[in-house]
């Protein structure tokens, strides 16, 4: 019995590349569209940009006025930067900056089932 031949990838199958990690592959334009989405369908957003870690590229998490955020994968950091000025959208590192507080609270009221 052959114990690693499912785990062999047949030739004509493409790599699907990392799923995880920091050097995980990154659909660009999907993440783009849904910054961009989020950015369209909210009021007074703002990026911050998060550094990779062992297990995470960087990331970039975009807060509504209200608290309300989503978090995406962008891959290096120069590239969050380029993305928040694409999306017109002021951005900060969160190293610096931290996160602010309507961010906090929207996340107690979620918990709460008041958001």
């Amino acid at each position: 019995m052959g114990w690693f031949s499912r785990r062999r990838r047949s030739k004509d199958m493409p790599s699907l590349g990392r799923s995880d990690g920091p050097l995980m592959d990154i659909d660009r334009k999907a993440v783009e569209a849904h910054l961009r989405s989020f950015v369209e369908n909210r009021r007074g957003v703002e990026a911050y940009v998060e550094p990779a870690t062992s297990v995470t590229p960087t990331t970039i998490v975009l807060i509504a006025w209200d608290g309300e955020w989503t978090r995406r994968a962008v891959g290096e950091r120069k590239d969050a930067f380029a993305l928040a000025q694409r999306l017109g959208v002021p951005v900060y590192d969160v190293n610096h900056t931290g996160y602010p507080n309507r961010m906090r609270q929207w996340n107690s009221r979620k918990r709460r089932g008041d958001a």
